[in-house]
Formats: structure tokens, sequence, C-alpha cells
């Protein structure tokens, strides 16, 4: 199950300001994972800007900046850009493109599955397993989802079925429908 599909502001733990400490890590591990970023982070996440970190239900934390979610994360994992900042940056994370067939079900939040990228429609990035990837369906020009492999791009064209992307964050999710947080 997406980790946002049922989000709202009840689901929210705690909301604290970051040490000027913690917020250099914070912005490093970003830079770490995404080093296309390192033109771009002052452009939404300023020098001076505090970072507010918040803490919901499911060990899920959030990246604000002024009440605007720009990334979250799961437990200690890595750091993953909400969809309106893989809008504003498209080049963040590698693609992997589902069939037609596929698209309702992705918006629904379902996870995507081998034949769906293996498809004349579908195309992988070369990515080993638990990588990070945006989801763009076959003649869409953004992304529709955000996931993690959970089979390495190899073991996808062998196995050619089953899931091979865990949905993590959709349009039309919890997340998606909370652009700021007051």
């Amino acid at each position: 199950m997406p980790l946002f599909q049922k989000f709202g502001k009840e689901c929210i733990s705690s909301a604290s300001q970051t040490k000027s400490s913690e917020q250099r890590k914070i912005r490093q591990k970003i830079l770490d994972q995404y080093p296309m970023l390192e033109d771009h982070l002052e452009d939404f996440i300023a020098p001076k800007a505090t970072i507010t970190a918040v803490k919901c239900q499911g060990h899920i934390s959030l990246i604000t900046v002024k009440g605007e979610i720009f990334f979250f994360r799961e437990r200690e994992g890595p750091y993953f850009p909400t969809l309106r900042l893989l809008h504003k940056y498209p080049d963040l994370l590698p693609v992997m493109q589902v069939d037609m067939g596929g698209c309702k079900f992705v918006i629904g939040g379902a996870n995507v599955m081998c034949p769906g990228v293996t498809s004349a429609g579908g195309s992988m990035a070369e990515l080993p397993e638990r990588a990070p990837c945006q989801i763009k369906i076959e003649g869409k020009q953004h992304a529709v989802a955000l996931g993690m492999t959970s089979l390495s791009t190899e073991e996808i064209r062998e196995q050619n079925k089953g899931s091979c992307i865990t949905n993590l964050h959709y349009l039309g999710d919890g997340l998606w429908h909370m652009p700021v947080l007051e």
C-alpha cells in the first residue's frame, strides 16, 4: 500500500524546527542522493531558510520549508522528492515508463507490474533493486508516481511477472492534496 493513500493532517504527530547543524546534515544527505540538485537546492531550500521536520504516523518524516513539503522518507531510509518537486526538476530520478494499460492502476496507487514496463509501451532505466525511480505513463510528459524498485532491471526482464516497483507517492494521494502545511 502506498505511504500516503490515506494521509491527512490527522496523520501528523509533530512538527519541529531543526537546528542549524541538523539542517546542514539534511542538505548534505539530499545533495549526496541527488547531486544534480547542487545548482538548484537553494531555489527551494535557501541557505538561511528554516527547515521543519514533520513526523507522521507510520514512521514517515516530511522535510518542509515555510510549510511547503519538498521531501519525505520512511524511517531512516532515503529521501524522496514529492511529485510537485519532481515536476519542477524532472531529471532528479531515473524514469520507468508504464504502458497505457497500467495507467489507471498506477494512478489508483497500485504497484507497477513487470509486464507494464517490459511491453511495447513501457521502458526501463537500468536500475538495481531498491532504487528510487519516477513512474511515467506512455505518452505523458510528467511523472504520475514515484516508487522504489523491488527487482533490478535485469530481474524484471527475466521474470516478466509480478510486481516490480513499489508505488510510494502518486497523483491524487494524500500528500499530493496537501501541498502546504499551516
